[in-house]
């Protein structure tokens, strides 16, 4: 009798810890896929039985109509929002209800990461912010042109001496090389060439800690800290290993040391962190936007009011620097590898876009310009259809700070109230995918973007950088490194298909990576000038 006492109590315990939770969203009315015990809808990823976006865009193609529905990461709910104009309320309306991003590490033991502007929270968030947006204006990032292009040659220089006719590169590991120097030289203060010496210290460092964090392992470990935080917090597990962090640090407290000993001053991010340490206000005049794709500073900001700037400490400037490491060493790298290939898939596109790169060549006698490279109107137009095609990231989370209610709009919704704690997702690739905003979403053109349809682009279906006061303030510097590299590549090569070239691309399964299977393996041929 007692056995079975037991028996019960552990199946009713088992019940109650992994299957009640899984019903969440039935509950309260809302739809949702069919989760599993244990794993929710995450074993399509684990399993390897899809690979991420395809899971993203199942789950946004599941719930129809509805304007959101649900998915459990494991046990855990979030809310995926469908609707633009509910996301616009959500992130932008009742922002103050939703400030935060979801906890990511532990921020007594990933002191590096945890200080940096994406993972803070709150008031801290808030002061950041506030400090750090002046540094980031597009009268900021054409301070910083200079060093970005220079960067830029060097690399279409380096392969402009090979003798090669068709030089074939795996393109992922030859961009997170240029995208390794640019933000050495303009977030490190280093001069570093990953090309000519392709094992320095920083590149290997840099590529380590990024496979490190971006593993399938760590991703498990975010997520069984979002369940497990009391163990997590017990055993202070690390994202980041130590040795590494430590590399970071040091390096920009030393740079810092040197330029303020010898008041060195450079056109990069440093200089303007500790600028903005001063206190230091530059006037922004009428600066050109880097592109359509740009987010804009929310008013947000204005009606707050900050009796105080945060003061940056060595260490929070470190922790900036390092999160747009991460940023421009993956993210853009991995962007630049999705607009090469469909760039030489789309030959009609990249011929066009060349040709408008010579006349803004030619009309700059040679020398490129913030001004002339954000004059082009056909650059900005792939580069949109790139971030629309391939967002930088599948899907973004808000955490609610503030309980909230999402009242019916249609009679078959109910009232949908959130707690503190519980998750949003805001579904880029599901957005950017869905032909009711996009036709024929799975085409690579760049005139959706052109001055005669761009105003037909549903406003907050188009997101890649995030929305709201919570976007990402380094839209600027992605989009401005990604077209420099792209103009002084193509006025120099063509971007060719190759044998190993994967067509169409497939994303990696059992991993929550952007990453496609077998690499991005394409050709430069030299142009003959």
């Amino acid at each position: 009798m007692l056995t079975c006492l037991l028996l019960g109590v552990a199946v009713l315990g088992l019940w109650y810890v992994f299957i009640r939770p899984l019903n969440h969203f039935k509950r309260m009315g809302v739809k949702q896929l069919k989760p599993w015990p244990i794993l929710g809808d995450l074993y399509i990823v684990l399993l390897k039985i899809s690979s991420a976006d395809n899971f993203i865009k199942h789950a946004y193609d599941s719930f129809g109509k509805s304007r959101y529905g649900g998915v459990y990461m494991f046990t855990l709910p979030s809310l995926m929002v469908k609707d633009p104009e509910l996301i616009k309320q959500l992130t932008i309306k009742n922002f103050d209800h939703f400030t935060d991003h979801r906890p990511f590490v532990n921020p007594e033991v990933d002191t590096l990461w945890s200080n940096n502007l994406f993972a803070l929270t709150g008031q801290k968030w808030r002061e950041m912010r506030a400090t750090l947006s002046g540094s980031f204006t597009s009268s900021k990032m054409k301070h910083m042109f200079g060093v970005i292009n220079d960067a830029a040659q060097n690399f279409s220089i380096y392969f402009m001496k090979k003798e090669e006719k068709l030089i074939e590169l795996d393109m992922k590991d030859t961009f997170t090389r240029f995208t390794n120097d640019v933000i050495a030289t303009s977030a490190f203060g280093l001069k570093v060439d990953s090309l000519e010496e392709p094992n320095n210290t920083f590149y290997i460092t840099g590529k380590t800690m990024t496979n490190d964090f971006t593993s399938f392992r760590t991703m498990l470990k975010s997520l069984f800290s979002l369940l497990l935080p009391k163990i997590f917090n017990y055993f202070k597990i690390s994202i980041i290993d130590s040795d590494t962090a430590e590399y970071f640090q040091n390096t920009i407290k030393e740079t810092i040391k040197v330029r303020e000993e010898k008041n060195i001053v450079r056109k990069d991010m440093i200089n303007l962190l500790l600028e903005a340490r001063k206190g230091k206000k530059i006037e922004e005049g009428n600066t050109i936007e880097t592109g359509y794709a740009t987010v804009q500073e929310d008013s947000y900001f204005d009606k707050v009011n900050f009796k105080q700037a945060k003061y940056l400490t060595n260490d929070d400037i470190a922790s900036q620097a390092l999160v747009f490491f991460f940023a421009g060493f993956d993210t853009v790298s991995t962007a630049l590898c999705y607009s090469a290939h469909e760039l030489a898939m789309n030959k009609d596109v990249q011929d066009r876009l060349r040709e408008e790169i010579r006349e803004t060549d030619k009309l700059n006698n040679g020398k490129l310009s913030y001004d002339a490279l954000l004059k082009m109107k056909y650059m900005d137009m792939v580069f949109s259809e790139i971030l629309r095609k391939w967002p930088p990231f599948l899907v973004m989370d808000r955490i609610c700070t503030k309980p909230y209610t999402i009242e019916p709009k249609y009679p078959d919704e109910k009232p949908v109230h959130l707690k503190v704690g519980d998750i949003l997702w805001l579904p880029m690739f599901g957005l950017h995918r869905d032909p009711k905003y996009f036709p024929n979403p799975k085409v690579f053109d760049p005139e959706r973007f052109s001055d005669e349809n761009r105003d037909q682009i549903m406003p907050y279906s188009y997101i890649p950088f995030g929305v709201g006061p919570r976007n990402c303030i380094g839209s600027r510097f992605a989009i401005l490194e990604s077209k420099t590299l792209l103009y002084n590549l193509l006025l120099n090569f063509e971007i060719v298909p190759i044998k190993k070239t994967a067509n169409p691309l497939k994303i990696s399964r059992g991993s929550f990576q952007n990453t496609v299977e077998g690499g991005f393996w394409l050709g430069l041929k030299r142009i003959k000038q």
